[in-house]
């Protein structure tokens, strides 16, 4: 089976268009109250195909802040101590927007499979965002597994992730934002 270097894990390729992920890779995951058992259950089907996982929690359902979560797997992914983040509230739109505010991290709040490969291929995301609220159990993992598949397509997609990188750059100088505005 060939091998594809992607980012800091491989993809193994069985046949055309099907990409398995394999347990070179580390990812980091987070949820809120509202997250944690559909967290819980990503992390076991993981677990089960030998992924090496970070829990930044939490792990009950007493009521805890989003945004806490966010940041610690954001965080990871940003320094580098995992490949790619997982993280899970009610509706996966407040944890994207938290882990959008760390430098480096991509996160995409995704309802299909449709979208977790496009977040991928075209947008290089690096956290993936679910809404426990929204999906079953079973479409969660059925968009995981897609998620984790899908490799980076590069070339024009590529130059588009750097304009927003750039941009991210540009507007942390006070000064350049102003100009622009």
């Amino acid at each position: 089976m060939p091998a594809i270097l992607a980012g800091s894990f491989y993809l193994w390729l069985n046949f055309p268009g099907h990409a398995e992920y394999n347990s070179r890779m580390k990812i980091a995951l987070g949820a809120d109250h509202a997250g944690y058992e559909l967290k819980d259950q990503i992390k076991q089907h993981l677990a089960q195909q030998g992924i090496e996982l970070s829990d930044e929690g939490t792990s009950s359902p007493e009521s805890v802040d989003y945004p806490d979560f966010a940041r610690a797997v954001a965080h990871d992914v940003s320094q580098h101590r995992a490949d790619l983040g997982i993280l899970i509230c009610g509706s996966g739109i407040g944890m994207a927007i938290a882990a959008n505010k760390v430098d480096g991290v991509r996160a995409a709040n995704v309802n299909s499979e449709y979208e977790a490969q496009m977040s991928r291929e075209h947008n290089d995301a690096n956290v993936l965002a679910l809404g426990a609220r929204i999906l079953k159990p079973e479409e969660a993992l059925r968009i995981v597994d897609k998620w984790l598949a899908t490799q980076f397509a590069g070339g024009r997609h590529e130059r588009r992730v750097e304009k927003i990188a750039a941009m991210e750059k540009e507007e942390k100088q006070p000064d350049a934002a102003a100009k622009k505005a």
